[in-house]
């Protein structure tokens, strides 16, 4: 072998942190399938990534590395339910050896046309069953499927850390005590009766990705990568729907504009300083279409409304150009369908755009006392700039700061510390920190 062709071999630490990042939700999603048990899939997954790691480095990465830990997993849970009375674990080695999934297939003419390559999006389904808490349903998805930290999934549903950790815990109790399948219903009506808390959790593990709440990348390309591919999922299974058009077409438009994102640091550029010839312009085009026909539907709901509102900001050339008081209105609308602090905050920032950045400045203001806001860093952000607008420096530094204090992810820390830097240099510190 030569140098180079070593250089370029991944090590088995670098395959498996890859396939940690990027596949372990479907290693557990796989078990879970046989096993009918997720603590026991969870356990039999951790100690299979144990075993790879003891192992590979000394006799090689395997050439379908997936495939082994899915072995290596099912092999640790056997040897679990052999030692185990329970029946239900009895009832799983039984599928174990017989080599057959628990519970019954997903739709069968998906799975024949290929469009359930893996079982994330059974577990998604089954996640949502009626006897599991509303609440605890998101927080199960984003947590097991996304694939998200605990810490990651706080955030993108604006709880503390031990809130999360109690919904989880709760949530597989009632899994596991009502011996609740985590699968694709067989009933058609019950199946659209879980697309739209489905729908929900994807555009949560997009958001994830697109604005990482943790680590050194401000994009986290497999998160967002793998909402896309879900939704393309959730729309084909659903012709006719709206709001899995609109939710495709919402993230796809969203998506088109990761290449002009970052600067050359690595820190996020706002929509109004992006270089809109470097946005994917065929994805564009589709998630326009998307978001038109969607539009067109009587069922459209709030992903075919944000859809509308990411068009309007896809259609137009310049930033300047954009038809704010479209977006205004959207919001409104978006409102209708539900009570949302971040809805009012971005149509107060939309308002401002339309209008004076004093009204948005009035509307950001009595949303100061909503708790979920309060810990929000984009709030504080949107605060700061209106108040650099209006010329309330001092007070946009404090804003700079709070946001400082909040933010968790490096690209947004070093955007807040940059347009902090530039406010205090602008006049808005106090005398002492001049």
């Amino acid at each position: 072998m030569s140098s180079d062709a070593a250089h370029e071999a991944p090590s088995a630490d670098d395959v498996l942190a890859r396939i940690h990042r990027e596949e372990h939700s479907r290693l557990l999603a796989t078990l879970v399938r046989r096993l009918g048990d997720l603590d026991l899939a969870e356990d039999a997954a951790q100690e299979a990534m144990a075993a790879a790691l003891r192992t590979w480095p000394a006799q090689g990465v395997p050439e379908r590395p997936l495939a082994w830990l899915t072995t290596a997993a099912k092999n640790v849970a056997l040897d679990r339910v052999r030692h185990d009375q329970v029946a239900a674990r009895r009832l799983a080695e039984l599928h174990l050896q017989q080599g057959e999934p628990v519970g019954p297939p997903a739709d069968e003419r998906a799975l024949a046309a290929g469009d359930l390559p893996d079982e994330r999006l059974a577990m998604l389904m089954g996640c949502c069953h009626p006897a599991i808490a509303p609440a605890d349903r998101i927080a199960l998805m984003l947590r097991f499927v996304g694939p998200l930290s605990t810490a990651e999934v706080a955030q993108a549903l604006l709880i503390p850390v031990p809130t999360l950790q109690a919904r989880i815990t709760r949530a597989k109790k009632r899994i596991r005590t009502q011996h609740i399948p985590l699968t694709v219903p067989a009933d058609p009506e019950e199946r659209d009766r879980r697309v739209p808390l489905v729908l929900t959790a994807i555009s949560l593990v997009f958001t994830e990705g697109y604005s990482a709440t943790g680590g050194d990348a401000p994009i986290r390309r497999e998160l967002t990568a793998e909402a896309i591919r879900l939704a393309r999922i959730m729309h084909h299974l659903s012709p006719g729907a709206a709001e899995p058009a609109g939710l495709l077409a919402l993230l796809l438009l969203t998506d088109a504009r990761t290449p002009a994102r970052l600067d050359a640091d690595g820190v996020p550029v706002p929509l109004e300083d992006q270089d809109r010839s470097l946005w994917d312009h065929e994805q564009v085009a589709e998630g326009l279409a998307l978001a038109e026909e969607a539009a067109g539907r009587e069922d459209a709901g709030r992903f075919t409304i944000q859809a509308a509102i990411a068009a309007l900001h896809g259609e137009a050339a310049r930033f300047a150009t954009t038809d704010w008081e479209q977006i205004v209105a959207l919001y409104s609308m978006l409102l209708m369908h539900g009570e949302d602090p971040v809805v009012r905050m971005n149509r107060a920032i939309a308002v401002g755009r339309a209008r004076e950045p004093r009204d948005a400045l009035d509307l950001l203001e009595e949303l100061a006392e909503e708790p979920e806001l309060a810990r929000h860093h984009p709030f504080h952000v949107a605060l700061a700039l209106v108040r650099e607008e209006v010329g309330q420096r001092e007070a946009a530094v404090a804003d700079w700061e709070r946001a400082l204090a909040l933010a968790e992810g490096t690209g947004e820390r070093r955007f807040i510390q940059r347009r902090l830097a530039r406010a205090r240099e602008d006049g808005g510190a106090p005398d002492g920190d001049r």
